[in-house]
């Protein structure tokens, strides 16, 4: 189990993806973690607007550390909408099941009872973005690194509904997942663990679904109800520089 000590130093991560956003390489020093987010086919959603007028969205994205006993350490990586509760046109709907595991294992209560960031409450800046909307290469540089840890990512679209997952589920049933502007697949959850005795890339590997509706943070089976989520994610690996 990681001491306070070493839990105080991992949490003083820098992460710097806004940097990947430049056109000049990344460049890495020894002990700094490679992060190869590729995209897949249906990276990209369209999300209906109004008057039957779409746009093409990426997914809600979180990346965050645990150790290898499942305890939180810190996020890494958050996308706005979720992280600062930028939601538009969402009649109050704070999407609770947009990223629950994420949101249940770093296991901040808001005052309306969900484990959400609030607007008046957010994630840093240091940790937020927008979500690429194509392949993309970050950068993680820890204070501390001494112990194996593991890296998750959860990923999530609005309304991508199935005939499963349906836009008109009815609440408290099993393929509810929050109405017409929730998720409809629920949430992808991907995890690999990083040693510091090896630099070789590490591929991270689909372990389940979030809660459809956002009500805990378990990580569910990946059965035959989701569909084109599964190809959200094209891959994502971690690598360790020396």
């Amino acid at each position: 189990m990681l001491t306070k000590k070493l839990l105080l130093a991992a949490l003083a991560i820098l992460l710097l993806a806004h940097s990947a956003c430049k056109k000049e390489p990344l460049t890495y020093s020894s002990g700094d973690i490679k992060v190869n987010l590729n995209v897949g086919k249906h990276w990209l959603h369209s999300y209906p607007l109004f008057l039957g007028i779409s746009k093409l969205n990426p997914p809600q994205l979180a990346i965050w550390l645990e150790d290898t006993n499942g305890r939180y350490l810190t996020s890494v990586y958050v996308t706005y909408k979720i992280a600062r509760q930028g939601w538009i046109a969402n009649n109050g709907n704070r999407r609770k099941e947009a990223l629950p595991h994420w949101c249940h294992q770093r296991g901040v209560l808001a005052p309306d009872g969900l484990y959400l960031p609030t607007k008046s409450a957010p994630l840093p800046d240091g940790i937020t973005g927008a979500t690429p909307k194509a392949s993309k290469e970050l950068k993680l540089t820890l204070a501390s690194f001494s112990q194996p840890l593991v890296v998750k990512v959860e990923v999530n679209h609005s309304t991508d509904f199935n005939s499963y997952y349906t836009k008109d589920a009815s609440p408290n049933t099993t393929y509810y997942s929050g109405g017409s502007g929730g998720s409809g697949q629920p949430s992808l959850i991907y995890a690999a663990t990083i040693t510091p005795s090896s630099s070789q890339p590490v591929t991270l590997t689909l372990v389940g679904h979030g809660s459809p509706d956002g009500s805990d943070g378990k990580i569910y089976p990946i059965d035959q109800t989701i569909t084109s989520a599964l190809s959200i994610v094209g891959s994502i690996t971690v690598q360790l520089t020396k």
